[in-house]
This record gives C-alpha cells, structure tokens and sequence, in this order.
C-alpha cells in the first residue's frame, strides 16, 4: 500500500524527517475536531464508528505503532499481532471514555512515538516487521512512520464524515 485511494495519501509523498513533526501536527488537530461536534460519542450509523470512537482507535494505532517500532529493533524480521481494531472498540468500551482523557493519551501517544521515530537512522529505518493489514507482508519502519501518519490523517476526514452522518468520504 503506497497509496490510500479514499484520502488520497501518497506515503513516498512524505520524506523520513517530516513524519514526526506531521504526526505532532495531526495530534493537536484531534481537540477541534472532537469539541466541533456536538455529541462525539454519536454513531452516524450503527456501522460507522462515532468521532470519539475515531479518537480512541488512533490513541491506540500511536501506542501499539509504538510496540512495533521497539520490537522490530530488538528483534529481525518480527511478526506483528493484529491489534484487533474492531475488537478493542468493543471490549475497551471506547465510547464510555472521557473525551479530554482520550484526547491528552493521544497527544501523548502521539509524540512518544514521534520522538522514537526521530531517533531512527537510516540503517534503524530499513528494518522489517510482517505487518498483519492489509495483507501480511514485511514492511520497513520507514513504512511503519508513513503509515501511522496515513492513520491519524485519514480519521481526522472519518471524523468529519462521522459528525455530517455520511457514509463516504468523497460523497
């Protein structure tokens, strides 16, 4: 996956040293857009996750991209668990969680794996984990800081669908 067809997000757009600070940008954009809407615990639709649900996934994306960066540099070539993303929603009851809580753990997810992934030199970059999504392939952290960037820019736009009750993000 080198490009998001519904975001339109180009990972080889993005160069190594600007993924931190992106990732501290996108983080300060989550407060607008939960406090923007008016009940962020609303679903859209029974199938489409309400803005703080959104929030809670991302909070969790940074913590668990995390995991990963400090597990492919202890080990070669590791297999990544699947964070379970539909299940998490379910069994960390997201929608229960206070607003302000989830949105100060984000930040703080956020820029620790920033911080990691600013640390990284070229030959850290290379390594290679068999990521689960969308297909099990090996991926390098290099990809790993591009893709959680792709994460936390694309759910700021489903945020934005979810608080105007659409069902597509181009509609």
């Amino acid at each position: 996956m080198d490009r998001c067809d519904e975001c339109l997000f180009v990972y080889s757009a993005l160069d190594d040293g600007e993924v931190p600070q992106r990732l501290h940008d996108l983080a300060g954009r989550y407060p607008a857009a939960l406090h923007g809407v008016p009940d962020p615990r609303r679903r859209p639709a029974p199938e489409v996750w309400s803005p703080l649900e959104y929030a809670c996934h991302v909070r969790d994306v940074f913590r668990v991209q995390g995991e990963r960066l400090a597990l492919a540099l202890r080990v070669d070539e590791p297999e990544f668990p699947p964070m379970g993303r539909d299940e998490l929603v379910v069994s960390e009851r997201y929608n229960t969680q206070d607003p302000e809580v989830v949105l100060a753990d984000l930040a703080t997810a956020a820029h620790g794996f920033a911080a990691r992934f600013a640390a990284l030199g070229a030959t850290e970059l290379a390594r290679t984990g068999v990521y689960p999504w969308p297909r099990r392939e090996a991926r390098t952290l290099r990809w790993l800081g591009r893709h959680t960037v792709h994460e936390a820019h694309h759910h700021l736009l489903d945020i934005r669908r979810a608080t105007l009750g659409r069902p597509a993000l181009w509609d």
